[in-house]
């Protein structure tokens, strides 16, 4: 990671913060946080800084383009040039199928999809003034989920739309391949976040999974910042399941 500036939307907490923390221990020195919580934000910019980054954060409602497209160009205007977006926020709701309100529909949507799609116009936008070539000019790497592809109870909507977001990946690959801009998405099981353990699903994942357990954060991370680094030259348009033999896609 070396040379390379980040900005992680939903990097103030979970697997965001997790993979910056990763990334400075692999040679970055300059990340960017977009979240919409300001004390998380604020707590998690210390918490880098005191590992030697230098941290640029900005809150940000990514369901707007307005407002998402502002809050990377805050952290652009703070740190330079971007080479990398992780977008690892979403909302997780639990609900049975038949009653899911349109109003549900609409936030899971708005979250997951429009606000991961604003990141992915605004980063692209930024690369594309920076196009090296051959040189890869930029990564993207999104935050999926095995639930793209495995139905769960009480979990449509938000099936729904990470199915989409590797929709979205494959296609954001395509157009952006002539600038050397890699699109790519990490698809995790269920792994050990608080919000996991409150739900209280991992034992049951974990039973379920050829290793027969859970992930912890760190592990997913790990298949992020690949993704994201100079380690990748070539891959693009695809979507990494991480499931722990949970699922074989």
């Amino acid at each position: 990671m070396k040379n390379l500036t980040t900005v992680i939307v939903g990097g103030a907490s979970g697997l965001g913060l997790v993979t910056a923390k990763l990334m400075i221990s692999q040679g970055a020195t300059k990340i960017g946080l977009i979240d919409r919580n300001p004390e998380l934000l604020a707590s998690a910019a210390r918490a880098l800084q005191e590992l030697g980054a230098e941290v640029a954060t900005a809150v940000a409602d990514i369901s707007r383009a307005e407002t998402a497209h502002r809050g990377f160009g805050e952290i652009a205007g703070q740190l330079g040039r971007v080479h990398v977006l992780v977008n690892s926020a979403a909302i997780y709701p639990r609900k049975p199928i038949l009653d899911i309100t349109d109003e549900e529909w609409d936030l899971e949507n708005a979250v997951n999809v429009k606000g991961t799609y604003h990141m992915m116009v605004a980063a692209v936008r930024h690369m594309r003034e920076h196009v090296n070539l051959p040189e890869v000019t930029g990564r993207i790497v999104n935050v999926t989920s095995v639930d793209a592809f495995k139905a769960h109870p009480q979990n449509a909507h938000y099936a729904a739309t990470k199915a989409a977001v590797v929709s979205l990946t494959k296609s954001f690959a395509q157009e952006c391949a002539k600038d050397q801009i890699l699109v790519n998405s990490v698809a995790p099981a269920g792994f050990a976040t608080d919000r996991a353990k409150e739900l209280g699903f991992l034992p049951e994942l974990a039973k379920a999974s050829a290793l027969g357990r859970a992930a912890e954060p760190s592990e997913m991370a790990e298949w992020i910042v690949m993704m994201a680094s100079h380690r990748n030259t070539y891959a693009t348009g695809e979507n990494v399941v991480v499931s722990g033999g949970y699922i074989y896609v």
